[in-house]
């Protein structure tokens, strides 16, 4: 359904993406923030799932930087391969590349941000630093508390997992007191990774009813 383009940051790198545009002209269009995973085959559905909805859905390549349209699965050895690329986050390029991306969509109409693990700490940050958004999605995304003493520009809303092993609930709580302002849910029982169908951690109900939430988000402030 969609198609890899290339996208330029601000500094100048190129840097890959996964596009896909719905079957009628898009209103407004949506930056999906890949996890530590790459934009795999996952990455992907949920862009394509997005233009169902009459979205077009955008993935860059974040860490095209380090290794080029990396991808990788779920498996122990493959998610200890995929940590290296957190191990020194540099979080002022995803941003850019993020920039680019929302760059790349935003004649189409309101670009909301939505992104996982990794992903949705990326897009808590989009909120508070970068132009041309107009609501933000982020699923359990561990570093969310480093960036909760700035305010976001636009809507913000959360997803947690109550069992993710990542991020306490300590950490949530601490989001929630700094940031009244952005709504947040957190899923019983559910653990880090829930949202994703492709992992032992996936949990339907809390995807399903975190997805309903997130749609309901985006038709609100994207397309209201």
């Amino acid at each position: 359904m969609g198609q890899t383009i290339t996208l330029k940051a601000s500094d100048g790198f190129e840097l890959g993406a996964y596009r896909a545009d719905p079957a009628t002209p898009a209103k407004a269009a949506v930056v999906v923030i890949q996890e530590i995973f790459g934009v795999n085959d996952h990455i992907r559905t949920v862009c394509d799932r997005f233009t169902v909805q009459g979205y077009t859905a955008i993935a860059p390549a974040i860490f095209d930087r380090v290794e080029p349209n990396f991808q990788s699965g779920y498996s122990p050895e493959e998610v200890a391969v995929a940590r290296k690329f957190v191990a020194n986050p540099d979080f002022d390029a995803f941003l850019r590349d993020t920039q680019a991306a929302i760059d790349a969509v935003k004649s189409i109409g309101p670009v909301g941000v939505i992104g996982f693990c990794l992903g949705g700490s990326i897009a808590f940050a989009a909120a508070t630093r970068l132009h041309g958004i107009t609501a933000a999605i982020g699923y359990y995304g561990g570093a969310i508390t480093r960036f909760a003493d700035e305010t976001p520009k636009v809507p913000t809303m959360l997803h947690y997992g109550e069992k993710d092993h990542g991020i306490p609930l300590s950490d949530v709580e601490t989001v929630r007191a700094k940031r009244p302002d952005v709504e947040i849910f957190v899923y019983p029982g559910a653990q880090h990774g829930f949202n994703c169908d492709q992992r032992a951690s996936y949990d339907k109900p809390s995807a399903d009813l975190a997805r309903q939430r997130s749609l309901a988000f985006f038709a609100k402030h994207l397309l209201g």
